[in-house]
Order: C-alpha cells, then structure tokens, then sequence
C-alpha cells in the first residue's frame, strides 16, 4: 500500500445463470458484500439466462454506461453447453487479460486440484471499462475478489493496479 487516498470505483454486477433468481443468487451477494465493505460502488446488479446475445448485450449496455467502471460476472464460465459467459465476454473486449485467468487457475489450484482445469474465468477490457469473468460458485467468486480484484481494484496497490491505469485505456481514441 501506498499514501495515497482511495478511490471508489462503480461496479455492476452480472449473475449469469439459468436458475437462479436475484432472492437465492448467493455469488452474486458474495460480490456485492465484498466490493461495497472494501468502499466500492454497486452500480447495478443483474440476472440474465445463459443465452450468449442477451449476456454481450447487457455487458456493452454497462460498457456504455459512464456510470459503470467495472463489471464482474459470476456463472456460465464452465464447460457444459449452456455455459456461454466466456464466448459473450469475449464478443465484447477490445484487449483481454491473460494473465487474469492465470492468476485465478493458480490460487483455485491449492484448493480443488485439477478441477480447476474445468474453470474458465476471463477478464478483459471494452470501452474502458473492465470486465471480470468468475465461476458461480460462492467460494469462486471469494477467491477472486479476495485474492485478485480487491488489490487490483484498489488505487492504493503497489506497484500496480488497475484504477491508476483507468484514465488512459481509451487513450488511442
């Protein structure tokens, strides 16, 4: 950590799923208690079937909106074949972030094993705005807000983090 102050930063949350319900999305309320105990902004909180037009559409409505600076999805990022969170992600970034996905495999690796192969969390940026892939699982979405984005959403990380570079991801246009 550095001296520098905190800067809050508006996030929407995205519950991608054929079953549940805004009453019984508990990875989703994992994300929402997370982000606003660390000081964070929920922005806006969604459920959306697992139907790969409608999670794109709803993913560049937020990219759009000034009001949104970040949009974590949680559900869909499996292997079966209604789990189409990754492919709607994808139909949406301007650059990905490798390294995102990376980084969750080798944190989910010491707790489910190989399991983790069966994960597919992305990450990636659209109109500078960034956009966070997470399994559906209460404990998936812990791990990646805990041990990625609660630093990398936090101005005061050092030596980097994703709030100071904010500013200029539209820099080309």
């Amino acid at each position: 950590m550095t001296d520098r102050a905190f800067i809050p930063v508006r996030i929407a949350v995205l519950t991608v799923s054929d079953t549940r319900k805004l009453a019984d999305d508990k990875s989703g309320d994992v994300l929402v208690k997370r982000l606003t105990s660390a000081g964070h902004l929920l922005a806006d909180r969604k459920v959306i079937r697992d139907e790969r037009n409608q999670v794109a559409e709803q993913l560049r409505a937020w990219v759009a909106d000034k009001g949104v600076d970040v949009v974590i999805s949680t559900g869909g990022t499996g292997l079966t074949g209604r789990d189409i969170t990754v492919e709607a992600h994808r139909d949406v970034y301007e650059k990905e972030i490798d390294a995102f996905s990376t980084l969750f495999t080798m944190i989910s690796f010491p707790k489910i094993g190989t399991s983790v192969t069966q994960s597919r969390a992305c990450a990636g940026v659209a109109g500078g705005t960034y956009l966070f892939a997470l399994p559906g699982s209460p404990g998936a979405c812990k791990d990646g807000w805990d041990e990625i984005l609660l630093q990398q959403l936090d101005y005061r990380h050092g030596p980097c983090n994703f709030v100071e570079i904010m500013p200029r991801l539209e820099e080309h246009k």
